[in-house]
C-alpha cells in the first residue's frame, strides 16, 4: 500500500470521492435531467426512431469530421466499458437489486441530458486542422462567455480522461486476466499499453475505424451470451425484478434499511457507464458532421440506451438471476447478503460467475476477460481523445500542442500499467473523483445553455414538418458565436479550412 505519511492513497481517494459525490450531485444529476426531458418534451421517447434512422446519416458536404455513425461508435466505446460489467457489480454489492432500477432511471432521464449537451457540442464546434473540436469548453468558453470556467472544466477533463479514468478500465481487465489464466497484472497493463499506443498514435480517424468495428459487436455478442444464461434460470427473473423494485423504493425485507446508498450507487455508477451529463460524450458529438445539431443530438441519446437499458441490464438481471452477489452495506461493513459461490466484495468476479454457471467456471472466466478486454481497450482509446481534445482546447495550434500530446500519449500509456498495480476499489475511487468533477461543473454549464439547445430543437421540429431535411442557421435562431455555421453559411459547399472563415 502507498502512503503520504500516515495516510494511505487508498484512504484519501477514498474521502475524495465521497466528498464530489456527495448527495448534491446525485439530486443535481436526477433534477437537472428531469428538467431537460420535460422541457424537450421527452425527446428521448418521442423520437426513438428517429435517432435510430440518423445513426446512418451523415452530411456529405462536409468535407471535415467524421460520420455520424462513427461518432455514435466512439460514444458507444467510451461508455460501454467496466462500467457495464464491473460497475454494475459494485452498484448491487453496495447498493443492493434497487441500484439497477436507478440506473434505468437515470439512464432514460439522462438520454434528455446527453441530448441537450451534445446539441450544444454541435452549435459551438470548431474546424482545427482538418477535424472538428467541441465539447464542454467550447460551448462554456462562446456560449456562457466565460473562459475562465471553460479552462477549468479543459484541465478536469485532461486530469480525468488522461490519469485518473484510464486505471479503472485496465485494473478491470488485469483482475479478469488473473482470475482466468492468471497473468500478472503488470504483463496485462503492459500488453493493453503497448496495443493502445499503436491505436492512438494514428488520431481520431483510427480510433473512430476501430471503435465503429469492435464497439457494436462485442456489445451484441455479449448481449446474446447474457440473453442465453438468462433464458437457463428464466424461472428466476419475476423474482429478481420483485427484489430490483422492492429495493429501489426501500421496502426490500434485507435491503430496505440501505435505501440511500441504493440511490447513490444506482446514479453514480450509471452517470459513470452512460456518461450523461459528465461532458465527455459531447466531446465526441462535436466531431460528427450533420447538417444540424439536433441530428447528433438524438444519436447521442440512443447511445444511453444502448448501454445502459441494453448492456448493464443484461450483466444485472444475469447475476441477480444465479444470486452471484454479496450486498455490503457501504458505511458499515456489514454483509446484508451472501451467495453461495464464496465471493469477496464487489468487481468482475460476479459477473465471471454468472457465466461460469453456463459455461464453467474456467470458461466463464476466460469469456468475460476477454469481454472486458474489448470494452474496457475502446473506453481508454475514447479516453485519450477527450483528453486530446482538451489538450487542443487549451493550448490551440502549433508545436507546443503536438508536443503536449505526446505528453499526454506517454502518460496515459503509464496510468494504464499503474491502474493494473492498484486494487479495485481505489481504481475506482479516483475513477469516481475524476468523473464527479467534470459532472458539476458540465451539469450546470448546460443548465444555463439549456435555452438554446431547446430552440435549435424546435426549429429542427419545425424545418421538418415543412417537408425539409433540416439545416442549421445561428443567425436566424439568434445565437451567437457559433462560429462555424456562420462561417458554413458565407461557404454552404462547407470548403472553409477554419472555424472563422479565414
Amino acid at each position: 500500500m502507498i502512503t503520504l505519511g500516515a495516510i494511505s492513497i487508498e484512504k484519501i481517494s477514498s474521502v475524495l470521492s465521497s466528498w464530489v459525490w456527495s448527495p448534491a450531485l446525485v439530486v443535481l444529476c436526477l433534477c437537472s435531467a428531469l428538467y431537460f426531458s420535460i422541457r424537450t418534451r421527452f425527446v428521448q421517447v418521442r423520437r426513438l426512431g428517429e435517432m435510430a434512422r440518423l445513426l446512418f446519416s451523415t452530411d456529405k458536404t462536409q468535407k471535415t469530421g467524421i460520420s455520424s455513425f462513427q461518432a455514435f461508435a466512439m460514444a458507444l466505446s467510451g461508455r460501454v466499458g467496466t462500467g457495464n460489467i464491473v460497475g454494475v457489480a459494485t452498484a448491487i454489492g453496495y447498493g443492493g437489486p434497487g441500484a439497477i432500477v436507478w440506473m434505468w432511471i437515470i439512464a432514460f432521464l439522462g438520454a434528455g441530458t446527453s441530448f441537450v449537451e451534445a446539441t450544444l457540442a454541435q452549435i459551438y464546434k470548431e474546424d482545427h486542422n482538418g477535424q472538428f473540436r467541441g465539447g464542454p469548453s467550447y460551448y462554456i468558453e462562446k456560449g456562457l462567455r466565460c473562459k475562465w470556467l471553460a479552462v477549468v472544466f479543459a484541465v478536469c477533463s485532461l486530469i480525468a480522461c488522461g490519469l485518473l479514468l484510464p486505471p479503472v478500465q485496465s485494473n478491470g481487465i488485469a483482475i479478469a486476466f488473473a482470475n482466468s489464466v492468471q497473468i500478472p497484472p503488470v504483463y496485462t497493463g503492459i500488453v493493453v499499453a503497448v496495443i493502445l499506443g499503436l491505436v492512438i498514435i494514428g488520431g481520431v480517424t483510427r480510433i473512430a475505424k476501430v471503435a465503429q468495428i469492435v464497439a457494436p459487436f462485442m456489445a451484441i455478442l455479449y448481449v446474446v451470451l447474457a440473453i442465453v444464461v438468462l433464458i437457463c434460470n428464466y424461472t428466476a427473473i419475476p423474482s429478481v425484478l420483485l427484489d430490483m423494485i422492492k429495493g429501489a423504493i426501500g421496502t426490500h425485507e434485507v435491503f430496505g434499511g440501505i435505501i440511500g446508498s441504493t440511490i447513490a450507487w444506482g446514479v453514480k455508477r450509471g452517470i459513470y457507464s452512460n456518461e450523461a451529463g459528465q461532458g465527455t460524450g459531447p466531446i465526441v458529438a462535436g466531431a460528427a458532421k450533420v447538417s444540424h445539431p439536433v441530428k447528433q443530438g438524438l444519436v447521442q441519446a440512443f447511445s444511453v440506451y444502448v448501454d445502459t437499458l441494453l448492456v448493464c441490464t443484461a450483466t444485472a438481471v444475469m447475476i441477480m438471476a444465479v444470486k452471484t452477489y454479496n450486498v455490503i452495506d457501504a458505511n458499515t461493513g456489514e454483509v446484508l447478503f451472501t451467495s453461495a459461490y464464496n465471493l469477496g466484495a464487489p468487481d468482475v468476479s460476479y459477473t465471471s460467475a454468472a457465466i461460469g454457471t453456463l459455461l464453467g467456471t474456467t470458461l466463464g472466466n476466460a469469456v468475460v476477460a476477454v469481454a472486458l478486454a474489448f470494452f474496457a481497450f475502446t473506453t481508454i482509446m475514447a479516453y485519450y481523445y477527450y483528453a486530446e481534445t482538451s489538450i487542443v482546447y487549451l493550448f490551440g495550434k502549433g508545436r507546443k500542442e503536438h508536443v503536449v500530446v505526446w505528453i499526454l500519449r506517454v502518460c496515459i500509456l503509464v496510468a494504464v500499467v499503474f491502474g493494473t498495480l492498484k486494487e479495485a476499489r481505489t481504481a475506482w475511487n479516483v475513477g469516481d473523483i475524476g468523473v464527479g468533477m467534470m459532472a458539476w461543473i458540465n451539469i450546470i454549464a448546460i443548465l444555463l445553455l439549456s435555452p438554446k439547445a431547446h430552440r435549435t430543437l424546435r426549429d429542427y421540429e419545425k424545418q421538418e414538418k415543412e417537408g425539409k431535411d433540416p439545416v442549421f442557421d445561428s443567425e436566424k435562431l439568434n445565437i451567437p458565436n457559433a462560429d462555424f455555421w456562420t462561417a458554413r453559411k458565407i461557404d454552404p459547399d462547407g470548403q472553409q479550412p477554419t472555424a472563422n472563415g479565414q
